[in-house]
């Protein structure tokens, strides 16, 4: 079975730690989107990448908001949300350490910071898995 049947007590904090990763990644998508080229300037990637960035931000944060709604949470797409967020984080570092998006210096360590937030919503979701199941 791949969905989790216990109580909403035993998956409270799984639910807050989607909910925050669903609040903070729209956010960002719509920054991404509404000043893509401002914050390109700033960044360094450019504006049209950061759009698409913001466009697939905004569709993923509304499907973790979506997971963290549902009366019973589907392990597996948790597992997905974990998996992807690790991508995020190890691919943010690799973009700055190799420069292919060609960050500014604030650009670099916007990325790092949010390489961590992201990182941190993984473990935020893996530790929310393993409380869920006891």
């Amino acid at each position: 079975m791949t969905a989790l049947t216990v109580t909403a007590d035993r998956t409270k904090f799984l639910r807050l730690a989607l909910v925050a990763d669903a609040v903070v990644t729209g956010g960002n998508g719509l920054v991404y989107l509404a000043l893509a080229g401002p914050a390109s300037d700033l960044l360094g990637p450019g504006a049209g990448l950061l759009r698409e960035i913001g466009i697939f931000l905004l569709v993923y944060g509304a499907a973790v908001g979506l997971l963290a709604s549902r009366p019973t949470i589907n392990r597996a797409a948790v597992k997905a949300v974990i998996g992807l967020n690790i991508a995020w984080t190890l691919g943010s570092v690799v973009a700055v350490v190799t420069g292919a998006l060609e960050f500014s210096t604030l650009g670099a360590v916007w990325a790092i910071a949010q390489a961590l937030v992201v990182g941190l919503f993984a473990e935020l979701q893996i530790t929310g898995l393993r409380k869920a199941r006891r």
